[in-house]
C-alpha cells in the first residue's frame, strides 16, 4: 500500500471559478458567471437546469441518474451529454456505499468537460462530506475503506499528482475493485489488518487539510443558481442573515485545514454542519410535519421569508429520502428530490429535478430496468 505520510501527500488546488472560460458551445448563451470561493451565486442565463440527489456510494445508481438527467452518455464512456446544462448534485455522495471516490472523480470528469462546451457542474456538501471530515465514520461501507486504500495506491502511482490522479480514477476504479475481490482473502488477522488500514487511509484523505478534504472544499452547503436555491438540508433566514457565502467560505476553510493552525485546534462551522437546524441536517422542509395542516402552513412561512430575503423563487432539497418518490410543497417554492436511490438506502428508482424556463419537472428512470425514462409535466 502506499506511505499514508500527510507530508507526501500533493494536496488539490483550492479553485475559483469567476466566469468559466469557455465560450458557449452553440455562441447563443451568455457565459456562465460564478461569485463565491467556493461557488455560492451563479449566473447561467438561459441554461437548462438539473438537480440530483444523494447518491450515498452507488455508482450504477449515479450512472442512472446522470443519464436520466441527459447528461451521462449511456455507452459507458462517461462523457458529457448534457451540452449547455447546468447540473447541481445536492450532497451525500459519502457514506452507505462503496464507490464513493469514483463517483466524486465522475462528477469532476463532467464539470471539466462541461466547461468546454458551455455547461457546469456544481456540488453542495451534505451532513455524509462533514461527518467524514469530522472523522465520524459510522456509516462507511466496508467496500468504502477499500476504496481509500486502492485510491491511495493509484495516487502513489501517479506520483501524488492530485488533479490527474482524481479525474482519472472514474475510469479505473471498476479494474481496481475487481482486482481486489480476486485477491481477498478469508483470514481473520488479515481482515483485521485490512480494516486498519481502510481506516488509516480514510483518515489521510479526508481529515481536514487531507487531499479528499481539500477536492470536497471546493464546494459550499449551499448555492443558487439563477432564481433557484440548492442546499442539502435546507437553508433557513437566520443562515441568510448569517450570510450564505460566509458559511461556505468557512466550511471550505475548515476542510482545507484552516490557514496554518492547528488542524486539532480547528473550530467546526457549526450554523453549517452541526446541530438540527444546521445547512446540511435540518429537515423542516424534507420531513412530513406530524399536525400537517398547522406546521404546514408555518413551515411555508419560514421557506417564504428564506427565498425572499435572497430573490429566489423556489428551494431544493436532498438528505430525507421520500419513499413516494421526488415531490413539490408550499405551491412548488420547495422540492424534496432525495429519493433514496443507492441500494444502501431505500435502493429505489433515480429521479431528477429538471428546470427549464423557470418551470421544474421530475424525471424518472424506469422502474425496473433503469433503460426507460418518464417524465412528469412542468408545473
Amino acid at each position: 500500500m502506499a506511505s499514508l505520510s500527510f507530508s507526501s501527500l500533493a494536496l488539490p488546488p483550492s479553485q475559483s471559478r469567476k466566469v468559466l472560460a469557455s465560450a458557449p458551445y452553440n455562441g447563443a448563451l451568455k457565459p456562465i458567471v460564478v461569485r463565491g470561493d467556493p461557488p455560492t451565486f451563479v449566473s447561467a442565463p438561459g441554461r437548462r437546469i438539473v438537480a440530483v440527489g444523494d447518491l450515498h456510494g452507488d455508482l450504477a445508481k449515479a450512472r442512472c441518474a446522470l443519464e436520466t438527467a441527459g447528461v451521462l452518455s449511456s455507452d459507458g464512456q462517461d462523457l458529457w451529454t448534457g451540452g449547455e446544462t447546468v447540473l447541481i448534485q445536492l450532497g451525500d455522495i459519502l457514506d452507505r456505499g462503496e464507490d464513493e471516490i469514483a463517483i466524486l472523480s465522475l462528477l469532476r470528469s463532467l464539470d471539466v468537460q462541461a466547461n468546454v462546451v458551455g455547461g457546469a457542474v456544481f456540488q453542495v456538501n451534505g451532513n455524509h462530506e462533514t461527518m467524514n471530515v469530522e472523522g465520524d465514520f459510522r456509516y462507511v461501507d466496508p467496500g468504502a475503506f477499500d476504496e481509500c486504500i486502492d485510491f491511495l495506491e493509484h495516487l502513489d502511482g501517479h506520483g501524488y499528482n492530485w488533479e490527474e490522479a482524481f479525474v482519472s480514477w472514474i475510469s479505473v476504479s471498476e479494474s481496481w475493485k475487481e482486482d481486489r475481490r480476486k485477491s481477498q482473502s478469508g483470514w481473520g488477522p488479515w481482515q483485521l489488518l485490512k480494516r486498519q488500514k481502510g481506516v488509516l487511509a480514510r483518515s489521510t484523505l479526508l481529515r481536514p487539510g487531507g487531499p479528499l478534504a481539500r477536492e470536497l472544499s471546493r464546494h459550499g452547503v449551499a448555492i443558487k443558481v439563477e432564481d433557484w436555491l440548492f442546499c442539502h438540508g435546507g437553508l433557513l433566514p437566520h443562515h441568510v442573515a448569517y450570510g450564505v457565502e460566509r458559511l461556505n467560505k468557512e466550511v471550505s476553510c475548515w476542510m482545507r485545514g484552516g490557514s496554518g493552525e492547528d488542524i486539532d485546534d480547528l473550530e467546526i462551522p457549526f450554523l453549517a454542519t452541526r446541530g438540527y437546524d444546521s445547512v446540511v441536517w435540518n429537515r423542516l422542509y424534507s420531513r412530513e410535519p406530524a399536525d400537517m395542516s398547522f406546521r404546514k402552513q408555518q413551515i411555508c412561512s419560514v421557506a417564504e421569508e428564506t427565498l425572499g430575503s435572497l430573490d429566489a423563487k423556489a428551494i431544493v432539497v436532498g438528505h430525507t429520502p421520500q419513499p413516494s418518490g421526488a415531490n413539490s410543497k408550499c405551491n412548488e417554492k420547495i422540492w424534496c428530490i432525495d429519493v433514496g436511490m443507492s441500494s444502501g438506502v431505500f435502493n429505489s428508482r433515480p429521479e431528477v429535478l429538471e428546470i427549464v424556463d423557470n418551470r421544474a419537472r421530475i424525471l424518472r428512470s424506469s422502474a425496473d430496468s433503469f433503460a426507460g425514462l418518464e417524465a412528469v409535466d412542468y408545473i
